[in-house]
């Protein structure tokens, strides 16, 4: 998930937060680095379902939307599962979901600070109080289906990345990992818990396969800035049956986010109680 930062005044928070986007905060495109891209890479990228707008080469594999990661695998498998595009802005899921339900995801927080620990836990609460067939636990030994881990980057092109994560395996195993900025930049020197909660709470979306709710139309959260249609392709835009077909400000899979404390709104719980 991104969010916007003013080199005037400091904000704290923006998407993945794909943001929240699971992702990152949001960034004006990088055209120095953009140009770094093979042009077959964005190819790939763009067949995949995703902007090619300001993708970042990163530990081996690629950051797009400013807070999904897709690694080699991610850009070579192709999927048999059909797509569903709708032209508007509500609740997606990709192809993949996380299977052998109801299930238990082991959460691991990775040399990390205490906000984040708490941040962490207040993101299981957030989910696990919804009672649905997966449930998430925090460990701190043994094996973690998830591992929350820190990056260190600061601010570019007028964003900066609060974290990023990616989508679950064909296998239907969530996302093995979620990665938090810790350049003081991105939360301060004295990070809100429920600011990260709300950044790890979006990227967790990303790991159980939900897109930005405004992935047809980024400009929803972004602004002009960060406009564009994120694209379907073989990863999946699939439309959540009961959510609406019109603008969502308050939903926790936004591309973008001003940041502050941000959580479920009603719709939220619709499509993840459909979903799991």
């Amino acid at each position: 998930m991104k969010k916007q930062h003013s080199f005037i005044f400091s904000i704290l928070f923006t998407a993945a937060f794909v943001t929240l986007a699971a992702c990152q905060k949001d960034q004006k495109p990088e055209t120095a680095a953009q140009s770094e891209i093979p042009e077959e890479t964005l190819a790939q990228i763009k067949a995949k379902g995703f902007s090619t707008n300001n993708v970042r080469a990163y530990n081996g594999g690629y950051i797009v939307e400013n807070d999904i990661f897709l690694d080699q695998e991610s850009l070579t498998t192709e999927s048999s599962t059909p797509n569903v595009r709708i032209a508007e802005v509500e609740q997606y899921r990709t192809n993949n979901l996380v299977r052998n339900l109801p299930r238990v995801i082991r959460i691991k927080v990775s040399n990390l600070g205490a906000a984040y620990i708490q941040g962490t836990d207040l993101a299981i609460q957030r989910y696990n109080a919804l009672g649905l067939n997966i449930t998430f636990q925090r460990v701190t030994s043994g094996s973690a289906n998830i591992t929350i881990k820190g990056f260190y980057e600061g601010p570019s092109g007028g964003f900066i990345t609060l974290g990023y994560a990616g989508f679950p395996t064909r296998n239907g195993n969530p996302y093995s990992s979620v990665n938090m900025n810790t350049h003081p930049q991105a939360y301060g020197s004295n990070p809100d818990v429920q600011y990260v909660g709300s950044v790890i709470q979006h990227e967790l979306g990303h790991c159980i396969g939900f897109r930005h709710t405004d992935y047809m139309n980024r400009a929803f959260s972004c602004g002009a800035s960060g406009a564009g249609n994120e694209g379907a392709g073989s990863i999946g835009a699939v439309h959540i049956p009961g959510t609406p077909t019109g603008p969502d400000a308050g939903s926790w899979m936004l591309a973008c986010s001003n940041g502050g404390n941000q959580t479920f709104n009603a719709n939220d719980i619709i499509a993840l109680n459909y979903l799991y």
